[in-house]
């Protein structure tokens, strides 16, 4: 299986995981996109030296997680197949940011390196929440429940559609990919040098695979609105649900809890 098949693979079975049934999965989309909302606000909203403050928000996924009995080490792959994103973003950091602002017993910590592990920490907590967001409510349900929350159509069926023609875009890669392969005899046609005509070729197929596409939805009376049929029922426990975690969010944003934690401890021991 290649690289592009395997990713395809493991989108549609993210996707697939949101069929199951469990307590999290029954949730109104509403209220996991609202929760969603407001932890990543809080998440982002923190210093760029702060560390420790964000590690009780890992309780949320965690949480979420085993209580829809996802499975952790699918879900971590996928988190270290984009981690590169992250660690280029801070890479430089330890090297422009060399003023020493914490010590580890006699090691000297500098502020790019603090603020490089909070990128990288934040980049855990904002990706694995919507690998779980989408895994419990599916990419169709998300677009469904920011729909409901006010978001303007236009945006939510650009998304429906973006995430539909992920599929068919990467299956017309392969087709050309498979086709490409077996007309390379003894390896020719193989190298670096073809690609530029391959996406070419892609784009022209794309292009026209589009325009066949919109002239069939027209006949169907496409008028800019893709209407999915599913009704949303959002009961108490989604109000429960949406106001407990997020006064925990806003618990742990505005109160150091390791700290709190940490001089507690201290001071019972001392």
């Amino acid at each position: 299986m290649s690289a592009l098949e395997e990713g395809l693979y493991d989108l549609g079975r993210l996707d697939r995981l949101a069929y199951e049934d469990s307590p999290v999965h029954r949730l109104d989309p509403r209220a996991k996109v609202l929760t969603t909302i407001v932890f990543l606000v809080c998440v982002v909203s923190f210093g760029k030296y702060e560390i420790l403050p964000m590690l009780p928000f890992v309780l949320f996924p965690v949480f979420l997680a085993s209580e829809a009995n996802l499975p952790m080490g699918f879900l971590l792959r996928k988190l270290v197949a984009v981690a590169p994103f992250a660690i280029l973003v801070g890479i430089f950091n330890p090297l422009l940011d060399r003023e020493v602002i914490a010590h580890f017993g006699s090691l000297g910590i500098t502020g790019g390196w603090i603020s490089f592990s909070s990128i990288l920490l934040r980049f855990f907590l904002t990706t694995i929440v919507a690998l779980v967001l989408i895994a419990t409510t599916s990419f169709s349900g998300v677009c469904v429940g920011l729909g409901k929350l006010g978001m303007p159509d236009v945006l939510v069926t650009q998304l429906l559609f973006l995430y539909r023609y992920i599929f068919v875009l990467g299956e017309e890669t392969m087709r050309m990919a498979r086709a490409r392969a077996l007309r390379s005899f003894g390896g020719r046609g193989m190298g670096i040098r073809v690609y530029g005509q391959v996406l070419g070729h892609l784009l022209l197929r794309t292009y026209a695979r589009a325009s066949r596409i919109y002239q069939a939805m027209l006949s169907r009376a496409f008028d800019g609105q893709v209407r999915i049929v599913r009704t949303l029922h959002f009961t108490g426990r989604d109000v429960v649900f949406v106001i407990v975690w997020s006064a925990l969010f806003m618990t742990f944003r505005l109160i150091d809890v390791p700290l709190t934690v940490g001089r507690l401890v201290t001071g019972l021991i001392a």
